[in-house]
This record gives structure tokens, C-alpha cells and sequence, in this order.
């Protein structure tokens, strides 16, 4: 029977000095929870490899496997075979194990790598008679060691040696957790999905907050959102939703503001609200989906006034992206047919005819001084509908 694993790779968590250790503690943290929603595995690290194995009969490998490659922290992702370390058994296991690989190729080459130092043969010796089996074994398959179709990895760690195919690249980043904590502002569009995801591959942990204003945006709007953050759970693990009610503010602009400014004065609020929730979850940034110049509200001038009422870093993961370039991640992550459904958001409510693209700070201020700000964010605050997405 053969010993069926999983490599996992760390990616720049090696990188680290004496913080590592935390790093490789929080990955381990967010592999076993991923891992618990599955079924049954023994998960352990060892010289920046990640192993996993089967508990039982139970246990679906390939579902592990698909979960590993949306973990954040992982270079790559390998379906292996284990084996004693001897050099019969590992070609023997390597003719069994890549059976399916070596038919299908037309062209092959052996690479070894030993951890294991005492292991009786260096790394090229293994390679070559791994492979020499393997060319004796599929003569259809020719040895190609400068461009092969495909590549046979063998590697001699401490507890045994391992077999597998062309690594599966990994999803990149740092771990889920490991750099902190942010809010994320989730309008249900195309890019603040993107964001989202950007951010969490930087090891951020994150909390999405979304704007609703009902009765001028639907249910439907707002299940449309749940389902974004759900689809994002994959990468991001488990987040809480803030849902704000955010119709009075948006009535109180349109009925005291003037309206070329109703778009600025609304994100400011959504700047200010936003601040409000990270202070009480201990989250140190704002992630938003802005993208320079993309719509009146992203102009560097509009931006700035949109920022000017938090002292928090607002991060900008998209800033100097193009749209196709976002459109393609949000198809490669999964969110864009979601984020296509004909649903409008608060930001499409009372849209200004001609809203202003470089505006001064000043005049924002003074614009909306007749509103009473404090009482309109803290009866937001109030209404906030807490919705908890993942496993």
C-alpha cells in the first residue's frame, strides 16, 4: 500500500530571523483549522516542510490538497508518496507511484535532494539511478535532463524519503494572522474583493464592514455580500461581517449637503465609522478598493479628503492597477460572477451629477458642518448587524 502525503513548502516565512517561530506557529494554526473542516489528519513541521497525512480511510487527501493550495504562507503544494530510505525502495515506489505521469510524458528527468546526510548516496547518485529504473521501467519515456516534459522529484528527509510530480505552486504571502489586523470596507463590486484578498495574502487578519442602505439597496444587495465574504473565507479564513445601516446618513447629505459634494462626504462617513469599529476589534488599518482615478471619488485630491478624518494607515492594495488586471484576479479567486449580480450598492444611491474630482479640504469641511457628524456616526454604530462567514 503506498504512503500517500502531502508536502507543504513554506514560502517567505524562511526568510525570517528570530521571529520565525511565530510565523510557522500561526500557519500550523490556520493549516489544522482548514484541515478540521475536512476530516481527519496528522499535520507537523519539519525544516520549513509542512507534512501531512491521513488519520483513517476517511480521510479525502484530495480535498486537503485543494484546501492547502488557498493557504497563504505556502511556496508549494506536493502530492508525494513515502518510503523507507533505500534506494530500491524509493525507485520502486517512484515506478508505482508515478505510473500515471510516466505514460502520459514523453520526455522525464530524476532530481534528488538529501536533508538526510547520512543517506548512503549523494544527491546525483540517487537521481541517476532513480531515473535509470524509471527509463528501464517506461521505455517510451525518453530522458530529457535539459528540457524535460516532466520532472521526478525525490527527496531524503529525516523520517523517510518521498516521491512526487511537479510541485503545485502555492498560494504565496504570510499567513492569515501574522501581521495583524485590519478593517476592510466590502462594497460588493468587483474590486473590494480584490482587496480584501491582497491584504489577507500579506498575513492580515481581516474584518469587512459593509454599508447598506435599505430600502434604496435590497436584501438581495446584502446577500450578495455575505456570499463574497463567504467565497473569500477559502483564503481569509473565518470573518465576522459589520453590516451599518447607512440610510439616515445618506439622507441626511442629500437633504444639508450640496450634492457635488455628496459623494465625498459619504465616504467620509464611511471612513470615520470604520475607524470606529477597527478601535474597538484592536485593528490597525483600513484596506479599501480604490483605484487612482478609476471614478470621481479615487482622484489623489478626493482621496485625500476621503482620509483626512483617520489617523489609521488606509491601504490601497489596488492603486495602480488596471481594471482588467483586477477583473482577471477576481475570476482567478472566484468573486467575479458573484460580484457581477445586478445588485447596487450604497454608493450607487443619489450619485451626483457632476460630483467633485479635486476638491479642497476646506470646503468638504465646511460643506458638512451642517450635519451633526458625532450623532449621525454613533447611530450607525448602534445599528451594526454582526454576520459570521467560515468554518
Amino acid at each position: 500500500m503506498i504512503n500517500d502525503i502531502i508536502l507543504l513548502k513554506q514560502g517567505e516565512i524562511v526568510l525570517k530571523g528570530l521571529n520565525r517561530r511565530s510565523f510557522e506557529q500561526k500557519l500550523m494554526s490556520n493549516i489544522k483549522r482548514r484541515l478540521d473542516a475536512i476530516g481527519k489528519f496528522k499535520a507537523y513541521c519539519m525544516q520549513s516542510t509542512v507534512y501531512i497525512e491521513p488519520v483513517d480511510e476517511t480521510s479525502d487527501m484530495d480535498a486537503a490538497f485543494e484546501a492547502m493550495t488557498k493557504v497563504f504562507g505556502l511556496a508549494s503544494v506536493n502530492r508525494a508518496a513515502g518510503c523507507e530510505k533505500d534506494p530500491k525502495k524509493i525507485a520502486g515506489l517512484a515506478i508505482e507511484y508515478l505510473k500515471d505521469d510516466m505514460l502520459a510524458a514523453k520526455s522525464f528527468k530524476a532530481e534528488a535532494k538529501r536533508s538526510d546526510k547520512s543517506f548512503p548516496m549523494t544527491s546525483i547518485e540517487l537521481a541517476q539511478f532513480v531515473g535509470g529504473e524509471l527509463a528501464e521501467a517506461y521505455p517510451n519515456c525518453e530522458v530529457d535532463v535539459h528540457d524535460p516534459e516532466l520532472t521526478v522529484h525525490i527527496e531524503v528527509r529525516d523520517l523517510a524519503a518521498y516521491v512526487h510530480a511537479a510541485p503545485t505552486p502555492g498560494a504565496g504571502g504570510m499567513p492569515v494572522g501574522a501581521n495583524g489586523v485590519a478593517v476592510t470596507l466590502l462594497s460588493g463590486g468587483i474590486d473590494s474583493p480584490v482587496s480584501t484578498y491582497m491584504i489577507a495574502k500579506r498575513g492580515v487578519r481581516l474584518i469587512p464592514v459593509h454599508f447598506f442602505s435599505f430600502p434604496y439597496t435590497s436584501e438581495q444587495a446584502k446577500q450578495k455580500v455575505i456570499e463574497l465574504a463567504h467565497l473569500l473565507t477559502v483564503y481569509c479564513g473565518r470573518m465576522t461581517i459589520e453590516v451599518v445601516p447607512f440610510t439616515h446618513i445618506q439622507e441626511e447629505i442629500r437633504a444639508k449637503c450640496d450634492e457635488d459634494y455628496f459623494t465625498l462626504i459619504m465616504r467620509r462617513f464611511m471612513m470615520r465609522i470604520a475607524q470606529k469599529i477597527a478601535d474597538a476589534n484592536g485593528a490597525k488599518a483600513i484596506v479599501t478598493g480604490e483605484n487612482l482615478g478609476q471614478v470621481a471619488s479615487q482622484t489623489m485630491e478626493a482621496m485625500a479628503s476621503t482620509q483626512a478624518v483617520t489617523d489609521l494607515p488606509v491601504l490601497q492594495p489596488l492603486i495602480g492597477m488596471d481594471k482588467e488586471e483586477i477583473v482577471r484576479l477576481a475570476r482567478k479567486i472566484g468573486t467575479f460572477e458573484t460580484s457581477i449580480l445586478p445588485y447596487e450598492d450604497c454608493c450607487t444611491v443619489f450619485t451626483p451629477k457632476h460630483p467633485k474630482t479635486k476638491p479642497k479640504l476646506h470646503d468638504v469641511e465646511q460643506i458638512e458642518s451642517a450635519l451633526d457628524i458625532d450623532a449621525l456616526v454613533e447611530e450607525a454604530y448602534a445599528g451594526i448587524e454582526r454576520i459570521k462567514v467560515g468554518d
